[in-house]
């Protein structure tokens, strides 16, 4: 059911209460008293304190109030103040036993008032405990749909990890059996270019040579970037770079914002260990710290250039996750690549902060 159809029968349901209790013997006062009761839990999701409280005056003249009680309940399930829940159902409890007019409060039998007092407390705590239980409920909701993305991460991680493996064992035996090879042919063609002595063969070993020397550079590139890559499925697909952050940080799922800019002519593989650091790092947040806002600040000074992520810390309760910790460890190692330092350290606000810090490249 809408919400609104739900205030509204919880409006009709006190207001035909109040009747039945009051029908008869009310005053004006009695009557304007229950109508701001009843009319006040129209905004019960808005103000539950509020609302509570304006309900109060119908406890002294109804034994059993339906305001009240829905009040108690709404704010029990929208606060997880304890002490002020219960200090409300002892002020509910406080009010339902004075009689009316206030001056008859005492003049009866105090044992019979202490009974009362019990009696109303009890009911009082009645749907506070159950609106904590909803409460929970909602949590423990929560937490499982934020657990099962977790679960998909750490598996997403495990294949990714599997895959590293293998491109490691890849770039192994390229460097072992390619790179030999390669350096054995520029050597030879080093001692021909030497020892020749037709200009035309020494020309050719020379240009022999310089083709081995470049290959074997090409080689060391392409064997640094499979030990360094991430493994994924998607490997071959085009990179991101920094244009892609927005659209990142938009399908997060938090509240994020970006900051600064950097120039367009950095490298591609800095951009992309830019993009990756801010996605492992958003990643964390939405696991570890729910409810937390994170800003993402690019910036650059004479020496260096990078990437700050600082996140709030969590207005929800997190659950404990198991983590393999190799998001952090595999963006330390594209740092490295860059000739960089990757920090990750809790702030003084209770959050988080990653920060990328890489050498500018040479002019």
């Amino acid at each position: 059911m809408p919400p609104w159809a739900v205030d509204a029968g919880l409006v009709v349901l006190a207001a035909l209460d109040a009747w039945i209790n009051l029908y008869g013997e009310a005053t004006p006062f009695m009557w304007a008293c229950g109508a701001l009761g009843c009319a006040a839990l129209f905004l019960r999701r808005r103000l539950p304190l509020a609302v509570f409280l304006l309900t109060l005056p119908m406890t002294l003249f109804m034994d059993v109030a339906v305001a009240p009680i829905a009040a108690l309940y709404t704010l029990a399930t929208r606060t997880r103040n304890r002490p002020l829940l219960a200090g409300c159902a002892l002020l509910n409890a406080a009010v339902s036993t004075l009689a009316w007019p206030l001056s008859d409060t005492f003049s009866g039998d105090r044992t019979w008032t202490l009974i009362q007092f019990v009696y109303t407390l009890a009911t009082a705590f009645a749907p506070i405990l159950f609106g904590q239980l909803v409460q929970a409920g909602h949590d423990v909701a929560r937490q499982l749909v934020e657990v099962e993305v977790a679960r998909e991460h750490e598996r997403a991680l495990y294949a990714q990890t599997v895959l590293a493996r293998e491109r490691a064992q890849l770039a192994r035996e390229m460097h072992d059996v390619v790179s030999h090879q390669v350096s054995l042919i520029a050597v030879q063609a080093g001692a021909l270019q030497v020892a020749a002595k037709d200009p035309d063969a020494r020309e050719t070993a020379r240009t022999i040579r310089t083709l081995s020397v470049d290959t074997l550079d090409e080689l060391r590139h392409m064997v640094t970037l499979l030990r360094a890559s991430g493994g994924k499925d998607t490997e071959l697909t085009p990179q991101p770079t920094l244009a892609d952050l927005q659209q990142l940080i938009a399908n997060s799922g938090i509240e994020a914002t970006l900051t600064g800019e950097l120039p367009p002519g950095i490298s591609t593989t800095a951009q992309r260990t830019l993009y990756r650091t801010v996605q492992e790092a958003l990643t964390n947040v939405r696991k570890h710290a729910p409810g937390a806002r994170a800003e993402v600040r690019l910036w650059r000074d004479a020496q260096h250039f990078g990437v700050t992520v600082t996140n709030t810390a969590p207005t929800r309760p997190s659950v404990a996750l198991p983590s393999a910790r190799h998001g952090l460890i595999g963006l330390r190692e594209r740092a490295e690549l860059l000739n960089g330092t990757l920090t990750a350290e809790p702030t003084p606000q209770g959050g988080y902060e990653i920060e990328l810090r890489a050498c500018n490249p040479p002019a």
